[in-house]
């Protein structure tokens, strides 16, 4: 179906523009996958500049519904594309570092998410989902390499958030995977500093990936209630201690 573009107001022109592509979106006419016109086209057919259609563009790129493609090809251009997860990531992570959320609501909304996802892995695991192995047999790779004994820490809080969200994905929700993700990716720079802040690195690795190994386990068991209760006891183990240490207002 042919998408039919009209002139937009000149007023905040890139807003316009971006208003006149979000109707489209939410109308149906464009799809994940459809690729915009060329600016020197689309341009001229809203009425627009073409930098004001570049900011545009690049507002929605950087909310991770399109990538644009410089150069030219069959390639080129800008497309409509559904990749959530790093753009929530990053916008909450930069809300989190201005204040518009606290710690400890980072803190109750992980602990919410995720024994939520954990007791939703299980239940699909119990299930017998061949989706949900597949996603398990992953998370089971993570965790191995976090056991490593080579591991560094950057490396470890990697592949830590990636357990968290792979359990999420095994969940069968992708609402829940990205928000997972999103949240967890909001602290990642102070779990960072947390892990290196360690005396006993290899210790602190060891307990940590204990508690991962019998998270798989619980939920590779179908006991949705324990993962649920061990997923807590582990986000606040250490995401608790950074809301314990944070210097009082």
């Amino acid at each position: 179906m042919a998408v039919e573009w009209r002139p937009v107001r000149q007023s905040r022109t890139h807003e316009l523009v971006l208003e006149s592509i979000e109707e489209r979106v939410l109308a149906g006419e464009l799809k994940a996958g459809d690729r915009l016109p060329p600016e020197r086209e689309l341009a001229p057919v809203l009425g627009v500049s073409r930098s004001a259609l570049r900011e545009a563009l690049r507002v929605l790129e950087t909310i991770g519904v399109l990538v644009a493609q410089a150069g030219r090809g069959p390639d080129a251009g800008a497309r409509i594309v559904r990749n959530p997860d790093d753009a929530l990531g990053r916008l909450l992570r930069l809300h989190f570092a201005l204040g518009s959320y606290c710690l400890e609501d980072v803190l109750e909304a992980r602990v919410t998410l995720e024994r939520s996802s954990f007791r939703a892995a299980a239940e699909r695991a119990a299930a017998d989902a061949d989706e949900s192995k597949a996603g398990l047999d992953e998370a089971a790779e993570l965790v191995a390499r976090m056991g490593a004994p080579d591991v560094g820490v950057p490396e470890f809080n990697d592949l830590d958030t990636r357990f968290h969200v792979q359990i999420a994905r095994s969940s069968g929700n992708a609402l829940t995977s990205t928000l997972t993700s999103a949240v967890r990716e909001s602290v990642r720079p102070l779990i960072l500093r947390a892990l290196e802040a360690a005396e006993d690195w290899p210790a602190t690795a060891a307990a940590l990936n204990a508690e991962h190994a019998e998270l798989l386990r619980l939920v590779r068991a179908g006991d949705g209630v324990g993962a649920a209760d061990l997923v807590e006891r582990h986000i606040r183990g250490l995401h608790g201690t950074l809301v314990e240490d944070r210097p009082a207002d």
